[in-house]
């Protein structure tokens, strides 16, 4: 199949709920004011938390460094405003749990100071690897929402030699807009921020894929990109899921990614318009990645739009910002199919915020579940090529094997099944809990194994010290017998004891009476001298 055929023919998966993007996404882009107070979560990545180097009482300035990289899989986090370090503790997690996790609260003092920026004039004088040192040290993580630190891709995608570089535009959930802005504000950037990624992993052309129902963002993209043969705008049909990877690369490449490898084994590398415009800032400008375009919109919201928001920031600031119709019923960080549910508007913004929505009664509610017509209909939208039905049949029979031989590890949670099912069921909340079931699973299974092998360790360990101890007794006990045996043969008698200088024995007194000893010979002289012999009988 040629590309054009592959690009206009609809997908065989995936649904079409109505896009709810406008008014939001025609507003002008706004600026909100920086608020009193910033929670700055030191989770705002995938990998270890970043590990706070700020005291209380410390004065910050914008851009500052304040928590480190927690390991390799890491990012650091910068202050998004300029004051003084108020608190380092728990703040409520925007998780549907209303589970905490750790931040570092900032007082504004008001002057939005930043730390002196240096950019790069000619990044691309400079060897890749310097472009991803400069992306890690900035904190640019992947604000399509997945927020996995881009640095570490970056070594990725040059590590497996990718050829090709897809950059998500698509932003396919409804309701949300913040890319399509950042696109129509900024192509410029999100240009230059490509160029910079291709050049950090080796990669020769980039694909730009952009859903055609941003006909404003295809335009300024397709202007910006000019006079670079290595960059291609490739509108999509706005498809949902199209804005995820998999299904992105298979619409623009034609590849399939299997489920059990990595895109960049197969030569792509997917990177968001918003990430690219992050690295643009802190290469280009010497800026790290403290605030970012974030979507407001809902029946609830007075004045709905795009807005440059601080790191940090408070729901409740931002929706007061925009204004209220009505007290929302629910209010979702992200897009209503794969967002988060919030417990409440005091919950912080984080680097992966694409979007807050805030839904009246009626866009909240939610029909009842029926029973399950096996009609099909889940199958077909699913675009990972699974049988939700069949899935979730195991799930309710408490079979979560069987539910993992039908393909559950390999579900993006996108939502298509549930939104498809004429009986209302919550498939996806079905495949949500399984995961987290068989994850417990796993990880208890791996705490017992860690217990047997130290278990079996200690055994052998007790073995070996017990083996140790006789062979060092036997060794003490052989030792005692050679010093006993070596004083006893010290004490008895020897059988050269007695013997003269010359080595005869001496006479018994005995012998001695029984043969005297010759006198001396006549001549004889006291002091041994020879003398000539008297011959026998002769007088003296």
């Amino acid at each position: 199949m040629g590309f054009m055929e592959r690009i206009f023919k609809q997908p065989r998966w995936g649904v079409h709920p109505d896009d709810h993007k406008r008014p939001a996404a025609d507003a002008p882009l706004r600026h909100l004011p920086t608020p009193a107070k910033l929670y700055v979560p030191l989770v705002q990545h995938v990998g270890a938390p970043a590990r706070p180097i700020v005291l209380v009482g410390d004065k910050v300035l914008k851009g500052q460094m304040i928590a480190e990289p927690g390991g390799n899989i890491s990012a650091p986090i910068h202050a998004p405003t300029s004051g003084t370090i108020v608190a380092i503790g728990d703040v409520t997690a925007p998780h549907p749990s209303g589970l905490t996790l750790p931040a570092i609260t900032i007082e504004s003092d008001g002057r939005n100071e930043w730390i002196p920026c240096h950019g790069v004039d000619d990044p691309f004088s400079l060897p890749p690897e310097q472009i991803t040192k400069i992306t890690a040290a900035a904190g640019v993580v992947g604000l399509g929402g997945a927020t996995f630190p881009s640095a570490v891709k970056f070594n990725l995608g040059k590590r497996l030699e990718v050829s090709t570089l897809i950059v998500n535009g698509g932003e396919c959930e409804p309701y949300l807009s913040s890319d399509d802005a950042i696109m129509r504000g900024y192509a410029d950037q999100v240009i230059d921020g490509v160029r910079l990624v291709m050049h950090a992993i080796g990669a020769r052309q980039a694909l730009v894929g952009i859903e055609d129902n941003k006909p404003e963002a295809i335009a300024a993209m397709k202007k910006a990109a000019e006079g670079f043969d290595n960059i291609h705008i490739r509108p999509v049909p706005a498809w949902y899921p199209m804005g995820s990877d998999k299904q992105l690369i298979q619409v623009l490449t034609g590849k399939e990614v299997p489920a059990d490898a990595r895109a960049a084994e197969l030569g792509v590398l997917v990177h968001n318009v918003s990430t690219c415009a992050a690295v643009h800032k802190a290469v280009r400008l010497g800026q790290p990645l403290v605030e970012r375009i974030v979507t407001v919109n809902g029946g609830a919201v007075k004045n709905p739009g795009n807005i440059f928001v601080p790191i940090g920031t408070l729901v409740e600031d931002l929706l007061a910002f925009c204004g209220l119709k009505e007290n929302p019923e629910r209010m979702i960080l992200g897009g209503p199919m794969m967002g988060t549910p919030l417990p409440h508007s005091r919950t912080p913004v984080v680097k992966g915020a694409s979007g807050i929505l805030a839904f009246n009664e009626a866009e909240a509610a939610v029909p009842d579940a029926g029973p399950c017509i096996r009609c099909g209909s889940c199958s077909k939208a699913c675009p990972m090529g699974l049988l939700p039905l069949e899935m979730a049949a195991h799930i309710r029979a408490d079979d979560l094997e069987g539910a993992e031989a039908y393909g559950l590890q390999d579900c993006i949670a996108c939502g298509c099944c549930s939104f498809i099912c004429p009986s209302h069921i919550p498939l996806v909340q079905y495949f949500n809990h399984a995961k987290g079931e068989l994850y417990s699973q796993e990880r208890a299974k791996l705490r017992t194994e860690a217990t047997k092998r130290l278990a079996e360790a200690r055994t052998a360990r007790l073995e070996r010290e017990a083996v140790e101890k006789a062979e060092a007794a036997a060794k003490r006990k052989a030792a005692r017998a050679a010093a006993k045996a070596a004083e006893a043969a010290k004490l008895a008698p020897s059988p050269d004891k007695g013997r003269d200088g010359e080595g005869f024995a001496a006479a018994s007194p005995a012998v001695m009476a029984a043969n005297p000893p010759s006198p001396p010979l006549s001549g004889g002289s006291p002091d041994g001298a020879e003398t000539a012999p008297t011959p026998e009988g002769a007088s003296s």
